[in-house]
């Protein structure tokens, strides 16, 4: 499955795919050149797949092919922006370090113009160092060597299809639009005691929104299109054990497949608290991706905004404290559990054992791209839940804001101080299949919604209302 170093040549050169055949209306190119490509990073061996911890086994075969997608917006070096799209559950600061230092590397591309964000298809690989707990149990050397040969691979592929869409940067326009999709739902329904249990809830918080990217040629033909859904990609469930990209996976399918020869990759948004509905059947998955792929032909048969291009970036990273850490007394009465709970807290035991220290604090990265003043892209590390776009939505404006989660790493639930407030799996119970000592504190919203604030142009404040 690895390339050999003249393939990456004929990568750069040709892989492209999202070169316009599609026609239209002449658009005089704003001089901004864009480049795209992607690459299939479907393995070819059985896997264990992420995102549910009952799995025990290895993958049983490949309903979708999942692809990695980049997209490449700037004139020089020092101008030029990488987006890369995903098809995996979690990619964890690890690999999207080992990429953004090649690009830079490679191609000049500063940190803070390089972004990774993957769908969180809970129907892809594991990766290495993602999500290291989740099964509750040790993986066997066998599965664990598998899953380290695919990630490997997978960094190597990430850094061409990336070279890839620079290599292949040519005059483009950029328009977008936003619209909207209905089948996210709240997960997070209470209980007559108060407590929170994973269940619709249709009264609860969610974001709609589908922003569209559009990028078009000189002559007017379609080159790539990218969208943004707030929504786990959770349709399919932990008895679906064949590789597929769920809902967004489809969604790109089908808009590819209406137009031929346009790249689509979609990301996700604030959706760490949204299950689409109704699921677990492939059938639900397809349905959803297809109202994704209706809502961006709506938008394209209607009114764009033009956008300038290349974005200006800004990258922060941050660290968010965690609740006190559990003392050894805590670990030990754990550690006799013969559940995911203990063996996450016989994990913890051994650290101290060896002599560290758990950490007392989470790393988190913030990112901004603001395209002129017509567009203002926030990008949020892990899983994040509404109340983060929600809330920027109101600091900022709302007409001229797309929020990502999942974006160059994800760490964990980042849940609001709503969200810690009621508990639940989002504020507490994930934290063990992440790895971590303990909850999040209870000031991780504002220190996020600073580092934001403190990385956007304040062209892009919300207007007080009058």
């Amino acid at each position: 499955m690895h390339d050999t170093g003249q393939a990456i040549r004929r990568l750069m050169l040709g892989i492209g795919l999202g070169l316009a055949l599609t026609r239209g209306a002449v658009a005089q190119p704003t001089g901004c050149l864009v480049g795209v490509a992607r690459l299939d990073i479907t393995p070819d061996y059985p896997i264990r797949l992420s995102g549910y911890g009952a799995r025990r086994t290895e993958s049983t075969g490949v309903e979708q092919r999942i692809w990695a997608k980049a997209l490449a917006i700037g004139d020089t070096a020092d101008d030029v922006a990488v987006l890369l799209a995903v098809e995996s559950c979690v990619v964890p600061a690890s690999v999207t370090e080992k990429v953004a230092e090649h690009v830079e590397r490679q191609a000049g591309v500063s940190r803070e113009r390089f972004v990774l964000c993957c769908t969180h298809t809970h129907t892809a690989p594991c990766l290495s160092g993602a999500l290291a707990t989740i099964f509750g149990e040790p993986v066997p050397p066998e599965h664990q060597a598998r899953i380290d040969r695919y990630t490997a691979w997978l960094i190597e592929r990430l850094q061409q299809v990336s070279m890839a869409a620079l290599a292949n940067r040519r005059p483009a326009r950029l328009d977008w639009a936003q619209g909207k999709a209905g089948f996210a739902m709240n997960r997070r329904l209470a209980r007559p005691d108060g407590s929170i249990q994973m269940a619709p809830n249709p009264k609860g918080p969610v974001d709609h929104a589908v922003p569209v990217l559009r990028v078009t040629d000189a002559q007017g033909g379609l080159i790539a299109l990218a969208a943004n859904y707030a929504c786990h990609c959770t349709t399919l469930g932990s008895n679906d054990m064949k590789i597929c990209g769920d809902w967004a996976g489809y969604a790109q399918e089908f808009v590819e497949r209406n137009h031929p020869g346009v790249l689509c990759l979609v990301t996700v948004g604030c959706g760490a608290d949204a299950n689409p509905e109704p699921r677990l059947k492939l059938e639900y998955a397809k349905q959803h991706g297809q109202a994704v792929a209706d809502e961006i032909d709506r938008l394209l048969a209607g009114k764009l905004s033009p956008v300038s291009g290349p974005p200006a970036c800004r990258f922060e990273r941050i660290e968010l404290p965690f609740e006190k850490i559990p003392d050894r007394q805590e670990w030990e009465k754990r550690a006799r559990l013969q559940t995911p709970v203990g063996y996450h807290a016989r994990l913890q035991l051994a650290r101290l054992d060896r002599g560290e220290s758990l950490p007392t604090e989470l790393p988190y990265p913030v990112q901004t791209w603001a395209f002129g003043r017509e567009l203002a892209m926030v990008f949020l590390g892990g899983e994040v839940v509404v109340d983060y776009s929600l809330r920027l939505k109101k600091q900022f404006d709302p007409d001229r804001l797309w929020v990502t989660a999942y974006a160059n790493d994800v760490p964990c639930y980042i849940p609001s101080r709503r969200v810690l407030k009621e508990g639940g799996y989002e504020a507490a119970d994930s934290m063990i299949y992440y790895d971590r000592p303990t909850r999040l504190g209870g000031e991780v919203e504002e220190l996020i919604a600073a580092a934001v604030d403190r990385l956007m142009p304040k062209a892009f404040a919300s207007q007080p209302s009058e």
